[in-house]
């Protein structure tokens, strides 16, 4: 099965997509789309990488609601520092956080939660990745905000693929 198919979510994601594009559910459209989504995710799987081994999934979940709250929590702060940006202006910083994370799913995966943060930007890894250097929107106290980091996201992705 996972010769012709190596990948059915993606499979089934692009049958929808294709069939929602062109707002049809004649026969025609149905296997056209059935053989896109067949052949698309065998001609890219070799381009796809290996997935990361996931040891403590209760862990994954409580991070994904963590950073939930966190995207919320954090857009209101930068909505409410965009509003009051003349009376007290934001004390944007570039802010240098040592990593103990070395897996590389783990790195993507911190990556991505730093970017879907709103008020922090992943600006650079170092070479032998043991750090990363962020923007953040309103800095009070730079300490502060890597222990916040490091035990909010970089801890549970310890936990989750080390």
């Amino acid at each position: 099965m996972k010769r012709w198919l190596p990948s059915p979510f993606l499979s089934a994601g692009l049958l929808v997509m294709w069939l929602m594009l062109n707002q049809t559910i004649s026969p025609g459209h149905i296997l056209l789309g059935a053989i896109f989504a067949i052949a698309i995710p065998l001609l890219t799987a070799p381009l796809r990488p290996a997935g990361g081994p996931i040891r403590h999934p209760l862990v994954l979940a409580r991070l994904i609601l963590t950073v939930g709250a966190d995207v919320v929590r954090s857009a209101l702060q930068v909505g409410w520092g965009i509003w009051r940006v003349r009376s007290d202006p934001p004390r944007g910083s570039f802010v240098a956080i040592p990593l103990d994370l070395r897996d590389e799913h783990a790195l993507a995966a911190l990556a991505m939660i730093a970017a879907v943060i709103p008020g922090t930007v992943w600006s650079e890894l170092a070479v032998d990745r043991s750090v990363v250097l962020m923007h953040v929107f309103d800095l009070d106290d730079e300490a502060t905000f890597i222990q916040h980091f490091k035990e909010r996201y970089e801890l549970p992705l310890k936990e989750i693929f080390e």
